[in-house]
């Protein structure tokens, strides 16, 4: 009895042993594993351009170290949020380069529309191409209201001249690009000319809404800077 209790022993401690062996295999070869490879954003299908990247739109696989080159997006926040600038194919690493936080292209199911002057009431003297402004309608026959729910991409604001609205020795696209606050505010202190076109990027039911909204000629736009064009990311 004390034989077979003594082999049952034996035998239950083999089987420990052996599967704290290959436990600590596994965590030596996961760790290799890691150590090999790094975790790169990529996006789930084929995405347009003009797309704002959500976490719908992306997903997480390993790439070889040796394949990873700095401009590839590690961190899958990073990326949400962003316009893509090219088409992205499914499951290529998405590159910097690639998206862009400020864009003055129209996105995906948008297109340029320049306002008719004779649709607009007021445009707000600061506002510059890649801001978004709040559209509002002022009717004479009706009460005032917010046109669209959403803000508006600003795609170019131009002079009687045909000149962008800007200043040279700083301009506000560049300042924007570098998310240089300060230099964006300073721009539009300092630049010149007054505003006689702006360029909205719009959908084609939006476009039509205002169209319909405004021929007629009794309603008339105000285009609003929004702040949010320039402040600082509330966390």
């Amino acid at each position: 009895m004390n034989r077979r209790r003594q082999a049952v022993i034996s035998l239950s401690a083999a089987v420990i042993s052996g599967i704290l062996v290959y436990g600590v295999y596994l965590l030596q070869l996961r760790q290799i594993k890691l150590q090999e490879t790094v975790e790169v954003v990529v996006p789930k299908q084929f995405i347009a351009t003009g797309t704002q990247l959500g976490a719908e739109h992306l997903k997480i696989i390993p790439l070889p170290r040796a394949a990873v080159l700095p401009e590839m997006m590690t961190d899958m926040a990073e990326a949400i949020g962003l316009e893509t600038s090219v088409p992205l194919g499914s499951g290529e690493p998405l590159l910097r380069w690639k998206v862009d936080k400020y864009r003055l292209l129209p996105g995906s199911g948008q297109s340029t529309f320049q306002i008719p002057r004779e649709y607009v009431k007021s445009v707000s003297s600061g506002i510059r191409a890649g801001d978004e402004v709040t559209v509002y309608l002022s009717d004479e026959t009706t009460a005032s209201r917010k046109l669209y729910p959403d803000p508006i991409r600003v795609a170019g604001v131009k002079t009687a001249a045909n000149l962008e609205i800007d200043n040279p020795k700083n301009p506000n696209v560049l300042s924007m690009a570098n998310d240089d606050k300060e230099g964006m505010y300073a721009s539009r202190r300092d630049a010149n000319g007054t505003i006689d076109s702006i360029n909205l990027n719009l959908t084609e039911a939006q476009w039509l809404t205002m169209d319909s909204a405004c021929k007629g000629g009794t309603a008339k736009l105000i285009i609003a800077f929004q702040a949010s064009s320039i402040k600082e990311d509330e966390q």
